[in-house]
């Protein structure tokens, strides 16, 4: 057991019928891991967390009303929005930076870290999204928010956002559509890269439960202050309002996964990434 909290819920009203997800939100470490072997700055960079998405997701879930979870350890210690499986699920090297922590680490060490942070933070989303069909009687709608680095290796990104999606389009049709509506915005679909990830947070959750979902990505520069996040803010809660508003998003409806192919049809070579 550990004292650590793994998750944050932010109440709201359930019966809404939309559940928000921030996988990345925090940087945060227990004491008991010191800060594994690098140096403060690495944990005020994309490797440690999605910047700027806890401030929005606090916001967003505050003006919509409705219950949010909020995952508080850094991706550094292991990466909630990769299955138990997934060889990525503890780096040991990210974006250049050797985690010491990390490499080596023991098989027990490994199952530790799962069963003390990762698994409860996904006890807390699968009882969120089930609190939230019980009370409101119907398929929750669910949204998960992330970040992603204004530049990979050297390459600008131009997307100002991306919707991340495997194969059900029923919320990522209209998200994009709405987005794309907003004015001189460049709007990623499944850019910089694939949204077709086996056992990541939404197909554990929503792809296997047949739940309405997407994924929303913001460029980082564009949400790293208050002024930025309030924008934001602004653009996505009457968006979000608006799919939550259609009845057609909460339904419970089968999709066959991309990721369980032979392909994931990534469009960028390097696995997901900030």
């Amino acid at each position: 057991m550990t004292d650590f909290p793994p998750f944050e819920i932010l109440p709201g009203e359930a019966e809404r019928g939309l559940v928000l997800l921030a996988d990345h939100a925090m940087n945060l470490l227990p004491t008991a891991y010191g800060d594994l072997g690098l140096p403060e700055s690495a944990f005020h960079r994309h490797i440690a967390y999605d910047i700027g998405i806890e401030p929005l997701t606090r916001k967003l879930a505050a003006k919509l009303r409705v219950p949010a979870v909020l995952c508080r350890f850094s991706r550094l210690l292991i990466d909630p929005n990769r299955g138990e499986d997934d060889p990525t699920l503890i780096m040991r090297i990210s974006d250049g930076a050797i985690i010491p922590g990390n490499h080596p680490i023991t098989a027990e060490e490994w199952q530790h870290r799962i069963e003390a942070y990762h698994r409860p933070y996904h006890q807390a989303v699968a009882e969120t999204i089930q609190d939230a069909a019980t009370k409101s009687g119907k398929a929750p709608l669910v949204l998960s928010l992330h970040s992603y680095t204004p530049a990979w290796k050297g390459v600008p990104r131009p997307w100002h956002a991306a919707v991340l999606w495997d194969s059900d389009d029923r919320a990522v049709l209209p998200l994009l559509t709405a987005l794309r509506s907003l004015g001189d915005l460049l709007i990623g679909d499944n850019e910089p890269y694939d949204g077709a990830l086996k056992g990541d947070t939404m197909y554990r959750h929503c792809m296997m439960a047949g739940l309405p979902h997407a994924l929303l990505e913001v460029r980082q520069d564009l949400i790293g202050d208050a002024s930025g996040i309030d924008l934001w803010v602004e653009r996505l809660a009457p968006i979000f309002e608006a799919l939550n508003a259609d009845p057609a998003l909460h339904m419970e409806r089968h999709f066959i996964s991309r990721a369980d192919g032979t392909g994931q049809d990534r469009k960028e070579t390097s696995v997901r990434t900030p």
